[in-house]
């Protein structure tokens, strides 16, 4: 009987995390848990820990770093605002993001635009200003 209490006040994280809308899926959910994306108390954890109100999670999703407070616990997904509801966020998260979101209205990163190695074109172009550079 105790055991049915204590699964009652306690839900899979990743479960949490779609009814949270924090991720589309479910899958989606457990595969940002295993790369360490999601973290309970600063620790790595598994898709299926148990989470339970109070917990304090730490989640990325995408430039996004949430740090939030679980306040309610849910396994329907529901509207946004019903989903809100399940948690807290911090306020030194909440003052993280809108200065992020200050600085993206100001312009985009540069360096984001840079994937991968450089073509050869754009080799021979850094070669050419480093050369310039050296004499």
């Amino acid at each position: 009987m105790q055991e049915d209490a204590q699964e009652r006040n306690a839900l899979r994280l990743d479960k949490w995390l779609w009814a949270a809308r924090f991720f589309k899926t479910r899958s989606l959910a457990s595969q940002a848990i295993e790369l360490g994306r999601v973290r309970l108390n600063g620790n790595r954890i598994k898709a299926a820990h148990a989470t339970r109100t109070g917990d304090a999670l730490e989640i990325l999703v995408g430039d996004a770093r949430f740090e939030i407070i679980v306040r309610a616990l849910s396994s329907q997904r529901g509207p946004a605002p019903v989903a809100r509801a399940l948690y807290e966020e911090t306020p030194a998260s909440l003052t993280r993001r809108e200065q992020a979101l200050l600085m993206r209205g100001h312009g985009h990163e540069p360096a984001q635009s840079i994937k991968g190695r450089p073509t050869k074109k754009q080799g021979r172009d850094l070669r050419r200003l480093r050369g310039a550079e050296g004499e």
